[in-house]
C-alpha cells in the first residue's frame, strides 16, 4: 500500500517524477530494513547525510545556499514518501523544516552562508529552544534572558523538551532581550546558540518508552557575540509564530503512524473481517481532506504566506486522527502488540502506542491550538 493520491495536484507529471525517485531512493537505502512508527522521532544521522547527498535536504532553498530551488509541493512529496515508508528522518527534521526557512527569512547573509549548506548536506542539526520548566503553554512568559554586552550577549535560563539537543549543533532559541516587565511580546527575541558552547549543560530526559530524545538545555553564563541574534531584536514573537506554522502543518501531524495503517491493512488483507474494513475506510475518509488542508499550506509557505490558523488546525485535527488511529486498531487485537516481536505489525503497533500519547503534546498542547482556532473563528 502505497501513500495514496488522494488529490490531482499531486499527479502533474514533476511531482510524480519526484515521487518516484524518492521511492526508488529508499528502496535502496540500508536504513528501510526496519520501518519505524512515528518515524520522524528517530535519529539516523548517517541516512540523513545520505539524503542530503541525494538533494533531498533544502529542496526549496536557493542554489547558492546549498539548495535545489524545487518548488514547495515537490518537497512535500519528499516528506510524505519518507514518513509513508517509515524513514529514520529525525536528524535533519527540525533543520529541514523549520530553522532553515528562519535563517532564509531573516538571517543575515553571514548566517545563511554558514549554515545553510550544512543542512543541506545532512551534516547540521538543530534544535528547538521555545518551551521552558516554568512557563507552561504561555509561550510569551519565557524567563530565559539574554543580556547585551560589549561583543555579544550572555544567556541564563533554561529550556525544556528541547529534542534531540545532545545530538544537535545548534538550538534556535527564544529568549528574554528587554528590561522591561510589560513588554511580554515586544522584549522576545531569537538567538541562535551553538551546543558546544561554554556554560551550556544538557540534561537527558528518558520518555516512558525508556527513550532518550528529550532534554533539559541549561544556559549559564553563555556568551554568544553579537551576531548570533537571528532578524530583529524584540522580533522574537512574531517571528516564532512563522516557525511554528511550519512545525504544525506538515503531513508529520497525520502520517507519522502511516507505516502502521499500511501494516494493518496488509493483514486485513490476509485475514479479512467487515470490522476491519470499517475501521479502514473510516480513517482513510479521515486522512484524506488533512492531506489536501496540509498540501494547500505547503503551497501557502511557499509563497510566503503565514497560515498560523489552518496550520493550527492541521495540528489538531491530525494529532486526533493519530491517536484514534492506534486506539482503535489497538482495540481489535490488543493482544498482538509487541515492542520486540519480529513481526512488523506487532512491533509497529507497540511503537505508536508508545509514542502516541505526545502526539497532542509536541507542536503546540491541545488546549492552546483549540484556542487558536477559537480565536480566528471569532468564537473567543
Amino acid at each position: 500500500m502505497k501513500t495514496p493520491n488522494f488529490d490531482a495536484r499531486m499527479n502533474f507529471p514533476e511531482m510524480e517524477r519526484v515521487r518516484a525517485e524518492i521511492r526508488e531512493f529508499l528502496a535502496a537505502d540500508p536504513a528501510m530494513a526496519t520501518p519505524r512508527a512515528d518515524c520522524w522521532s528517530h535519529f539516523d544521522d548517517a541516512f540523513s547525510r545520505r539524503l542530503g547527498q541525494a538533494g533531498y535536504i533544502g529542496m526549496t532553498w536557493p542554489k547558492r545556499y546549498g539548495g535545489h530551488e524545487r518548488s514547495s509541493l515537490e518537497r512535500y512529496v519528499v516528506v510524505e514518501e519518507l514518513l509513508a515508508a517509515g524513514a529514520p528522518a529525525a536528524a535533519h527534521w527540525i533543520a529541514d523544516r523549520q530553522t532553515g526557512p528562519q535563517l532564509l527569512r531573516f538571517g543575515t547573509e553571514e548566517q545563511r552562508q554558514r549554515i545553510l549548506p550544512a543542512i543541506a548536506r545532512g551534516e547540521c542539526y538543530c534544535s528547538i529552544g521555545m518551551s521552558e520548566p516554568d512557563s507552561g503553554s504561555d509561550l510569551a512568559s519565557v524567563r530565559t534572558r539574554a543580556t547585551r554586552t560589549g561583543d555579544g550577549w550572555v544567556i541564563n535560563g533554561r529550556k525544556i523538551w528541547t529534542t534531540y539537543a545532545h545530538r544537535s549543533h545548534y538550538i534556535l532559541m527564544l529568549c528574554r532581550t528587554s528590561e522591561d516587565a510589560s513588554a511580554r511580546h515586544r522584549g522576545l527575541s531569537q538567538i541562535l546558540v551553538p551546543l558546544d558552547s561554554p556554560g551550556l549543560s544538557i540534561r537527558p530526559i528518558v520518555n516512558m518508552a525508556g527513550a532518550h530524545d528529550f532534554n533539559e538545555v541549561l544556559f549559564e553564563d553563555v556568551h554568544v557575540p553579537a551576531d548570533a541574534l537571528l532578524g530583529q531584536e524584540g522580533a522574537g514573537w512574531d517571528q516564532v509564530m512563522s516557525e511554528l506554522a511550519f512545525e504544525r502543518s506538515g503531513p508529520e501531524r497525520f502520517l507519522s503512524s502511516f507505516v502502521l495503517l499500511e501494516a494493518f491493512v496488509e493483514r486485513a488483507r490476509r485475514e479479512p473481517s467487515a470490522e476491519a474494513a470499517i475501521l479502514i475506510g473510516s480513517l482513510i475518509s479521515r486522512l484524506a481532506p488533512l492531506r489536501g488542508m496540509s498540501m494547500s499550506i505547503a503551497a501557502q509557505l511557499g509563497r510566503g504566506e503565514l497560515p498560523n490558523f489552518e496550520a493550527a488546525l492541521v495540528k489538531e485535527t491530525g494529532s486526533l486522527l493519530e491517536q484514534d488511529l492506534t486506539e482503535k486498531i489497538l482495540g481489535e487485537i490488543a493482544p498482538e502488540a509487541d515492542p520486540t516481536s519480529e513481526d512488523k505489525f506487532r512491533r509497529l503497533l507497540a511503537e505508536a502506542m508508545l509514542h502516541a500519547p505526545s502526539f497532542s503534546i509536541r507542536g503546540g498542547t491541545r488546549e492552546i491550538l483549540r484556542g487558536i482556532i477559537a480565536r480566528d473563528l471569532g468564537l473567543r
